[in-house]
């Protein structure tokens, strides 16, 4: 009996023929790594939720560069912590606030690391909100003065790339405008261009102290049943002059990576949030799982689905990985 069929498995039968023929690669160049940047001194806390990541005072920055440069990593992401909030989150845009000092910091002693810094209030904001607040209102317009402001003084701080993650209407317009009337028409913005109104931020509020006060951000942040409304947030945004494009969470999204890559002409970041990281980080903590397998077929399908950059948790963790294969 003569049969016709396809022979898939000639391209796999070896280490050397799989690789000759992967489709998808990951590298030090494609991760982004948050970093957690608090004030005052001596403070290294690991957040309890987020087993490896730890808030950082400026003293142990040096320390903590040395390590992301040895590895190779080329970018890094800056959120802050303040000492101090108020209501419309003024340490978000003082000259001197914790991530304008870390930026100067980086910038001054490692000035090949890209420097991201995230443009949002709720950090710094008394009630958690990334906005003005009245009543239980979070106000658009009013927001993006402050939100300007904020990237603003992030760009002269000497910050490489302004990450505006707030989901404000018109906030890559406001902001580019902002940069453009301050002198820095060359700074590129990375927007969080499709963020959805997710539970697997929850570690992420514990390490920036930024959990809402009252109600939640489902009015400004997106529906996790709707995808269209992602090619529309998207199109604004590349409308407005945004350079790069997020979509956050990551995993459970990978289909909106693929429509924002197959629809725009950008560079796509897609982000591996902290419920993400913390859930396979119990699960190898319980001997459940392999990590390093788990973690590597994780980022890669990130990258198989379409994003160009990848802001993760396991940065660190998935260079010494790739390193030693």
């Amino acid at each position: 009996m003569e049969l016709h069929f396809s022979r898939h498995r000639r391209l796999r039968q070896s280490a050397n023929m799989r690789a000759l023929v992967r489709e998808n690669h990951l590298r030090a160049e494609d991760f982004i790594y948050p970093l957690f940047i608090v004030e005052g001194e001596k403070t290294k806390n690991e957040v309890s939720s987020m087993p490896g990541v730890f808030q950082i005072s400026m003293d142990y920055l040096q320390e903590e560069m040395e390590e992301i440069v040895s590895l190779g990593i080329k970018s890094v992401i800056l959120f802050g912590v303040p000492a101090e909030k108020d209501e419309c989150g003024e340490q978000a845009y003082h000259d001197h606030g914790i991530v304008q000092e870390a930026t100067r910091f980086i910038k001054d002693r490692f000035p090949e690391m890209i420097v991201v810094a995230d443009t949002c209030l709720c950090e710094y904001t008394s009630h958690g909100h990334c906005g003005v607040v009245e009543g239980d209102r979070v106000l658009n317009d009013a927001s993006l003065e402050l939100l300007v402001k904020t990237a603003v003084s992030q760009a002269k701080a000497g910050a490489d790339i302004i990450a505006p993650s707030n989901m404000m209407d018109g906030f890559v317009a406001a902001i580019r405008a902002g940069l453009d009337e301050a002198g820095f028409e060359e700074v590129p913005i990375m927007s969080y261009a499709v963020k959805y109104s997710s539970a697997f931020y929850g570690p992420f509020r514990d390490a920036a102290d930024s959990t809402p006060q009252f109600g939640d951000r489902k009015t400004y942040q997106m529906d996790p049943a709707n995808r269209m409304e992602a090619l529309r947030e998207a199109e604004s945004d590349v409308n407005e002059g945004a350079d790069f494009l997020i979509v956050k969470p990551g995993m459970p999204y990978l289909d909106i990576v693929r429509d924002v890559k197959n629809n725009f002409n950008l560079p796509v970041v897609i982000y591996n949030v902290s419920g993400e990281y913390s859930m396979v980080k119990a699960a190898a903590l319980n001997g459940w799982i392999d990590e390093k397998k788990i973690v590597l077929e994780m980022l890669v399908g990130m990258k198989r689905a379409g994003a160009d950059l990848i802001i993760t948790y396991f940065a660190k963790d998935a260079v010494r990985w790739l390193n030693e294969e």
